[in-house]
């Protein structure tokens, strides 16, 4: 409409001059038709869009997708660079702001419709460079963007500082262009985890589990006519049993000294078996997932040092999914019509099972090593999948 009215009055004006009147009328057609009455009252015959900018204070096309590049690119000192130039020339900061803002507007509809232009009243020039910048950020990218930009729209109106209001807007910009939203993440966590599969060792769990069950049946299975004197001293289990536990505890202890993550961890495991230097370590089926957490090379290394420190020589330790062992510690309990002296070891045993589990709850949390913190293999996965740093709170 504005060409047609140009072309009426025998005015000459290109492309880029009329978008800008476009702009600055913020579509509106008789502020348009008002601005290009005052610009053939200034200009004559001939408009050109610095004309235009000149007027309105606007920012020229060139300028705003300049700025817009070095935010997706995350060119920081090169966006300052654009907003210290355009603020000395007088562009006014606040309609920059809002074109900035109507330009991720466009960048995301350009996304979402797949390159339909129809959507959008762009020049050729902004919509090559809206098919170019496409490809540098996401939805959830943009989406964060812009709503850094409209926040940022009630505060400049009440700065002190426009400009070193703006130069803040930017950099939350250029930090929220590789936002993720919680959909995204939550996929990529379920794929990763897809990835990892089952744990390997999950078949072989029942097979352990069953074998360190039935070990002690043979004793068990004596004949009735045995006297009961003599079946008092057979059961070995709760013996075994309490000496796996006192050396679980200190081997978890020993490992919380080292590293406090992965102790956190082995609190949910419990102890299976110990045989030819074999140590089983179970995880209730509730805990599964830790064994994936737990399984690596460094938590072997450091589970193994600390059994050489317990005496335990050259043992290794397997990791498995089994069920809490409170059943085997029932089987494995006397029979209830044994002699009250055979009853005396299973007290010795809950006693001692007691004071450990005490002695465990009374222990003071061991200290978190910042350089183990930063090692540890989840806090790294976390670190890369978020893109995220460590940094140091001191209240």
């Amino acid at each position: 409409h504005l060409a047609h009215i140009a072309k009426a009055e025998a005015v000459r004006i290109d492309e880029a001059a009329l978008y800008a009147i476009a702009r600055g009328a913020d579509g509106a057609m008789r502020d348009a038709e008002s601005a290009l009455d005052q610009l053939i009252s200034f200009c004559g015959q001939e408009i050109a869009e610095a004309d235009v900018l000149s007027v309105f204070g606007l920012t020229a096309r060139g300028e705003l997708l300049a700025l817009a590049e070095a935010i997706l690119a995350g060119e920081i000192e090169t966006a300052l660079r654009e907003l210290d130039e355009l603020a000395r020339n007088g562009k006014d900061l606040g309609r920059l702001l809002s074109d900035l803002l109507n330009h991720f507007r466009n960048l995301l509809i350009y996304q979402v419709s797949r390159g339909d232009l129809r959507l959008l009243e762009v020049s050729e020039t902004e919509a090559a460079a809206l098919k170019g910048q496409s490809a540098q950020v996401g939805t959830d990218g943009l989406t964060q963007i812009m709503e850094v930009l409209t926040e940022s729209e009630g505060r400049l109106r009440d700065a002190v500082s426009k400009k070193i209001s703006l130069e803040v807007t930017l950099l939350r910009a250029i930090q929220a262009r590789n936002a993720v939203s919680v959909d995204t993440l939550l996929k990529q966590l379920k794929q990763l985890q897809q990835e990892a599969g089952p744990a390997p060792v999950s078949a072989a769990a029942s097979g352990d589990l069953a074998l360190a069950q039935t070990a002690p049946a043979p004793p068990v299975s004596a004949p009735d006519s045995t006297p009961l004197r003599e079946t008092a001293p057979e059961p070995p289990a709760a013996p075994v049993t309490t000496e796996l536990s006192a050396l679980w505890s200190s081997l978890v202890e020993a490992v919380g000294r080292v590293s406090p993550f992965t102790r956190s961890y082995l609190l949910k495991a419990f102890p299976v078996s110990l045989a030819d230097g074999l140590l089983t370590v179970g995880f209730d089926s509730e805990f599964g997932d830790y064994i994936p957490l737990v399984d690596n090379p460094k938590n072997h290394t450091l589970l193994q040092t600390k059994l050489k420190e317990l005496g335990l020589g050259d043992a290794r330790v397997k990791f498995i999914q089994a069920q809490a062992p409170a059943l085997a510690t029932q089987a494995s309990a006397p029979p209830a019509r044994s002699t009250a002296q055979g009853a005396k070891p299973s007290s010795a045993a809950a006693a001692a099972r007691a004071n450990t589990q005490q002695k465990n709850d009374k222990s003071p949390p061991a200290k978190l090593d910042p350089a183990d913190f930063a090692n540890d293999p989840l806090i790294k996965q976390a670190l890369e999948l978020f893109k995220a740093r460590i940094v140091e709170v001191r209240a």
